[in-house]
């Protein structure tokens, strides 16, 4: 069993939530001027984004995810977590994460009936998903496994918004 020293495994997860929320920021502002071709990497200046900047995705969250989206938002990520968890690169972990999958399969049954089926989803977010390194992906996900169940399931399964 290969160890990964504590300091490295959580730098590389900060780095990939890092890389997830910079990766909207320049999405929502103009970090990046239009047609500028980035040639190297200076993601040195986004160690510290201001907390006005973090608000603004809160607001925007806040006013315009309903609850319905919320719960259909939920079972999408639902389903992003159980197929990263399904397909771990670590085989130590395979053994751990029988029940804790067939916890989140159940939860995304449910979710699965509580959105009407005549609305789906369209945000891309297959996109990201192709987009990330494996590592980065799992990194992320164990994340935001805990939010997700702690926050983002709760909003949902009281049917109401959470801010």
């Amino acid at each position: 069993m290969r160890v990964i020293p504590l300091s490295d495994s959580i730098g590389k997860m900060m780095g990939c939530k890092l890389l997830l929320v910079l990766t909207l920021w320049t999405v929502s502002t103009e970090a990046f001027p239009k047609g500028a071709q980035m040639k190297k990497c200076h993601l040195s200046k986004y160690k510290s984004l201001p907390p006005r900047e973090l608000e603004t995705f809160k607001n925007v969250k806040d006013r315009f995810v309903s609850v319905h989206d919320r719960m259909i938002l939920v079972k999408e990520e639902l389903h992003l977590v159980i197929d990263v968890l399904e397909n771990f690169e670590d085989p130590s972990l395979s053994e751990p994460l029988v029940r804790p999958l067939e916890i989140l399969r159940h939860i995304r049954e449910d979710l699965k009936i509580c959105v009407s089926i005549g609305l789906q989803m369209s945000l891309a977010t297959v996109d990201w998903e192709l987009s990330e390194t494996p590592g980065c992906l799992e990194a992320s996900v164990i994340l935001n496994l805990f939010r997700l169940l702690n926050n983002d399931l709760k909003c949902a399964a009281y049917m109401e918004s959470c801010t």
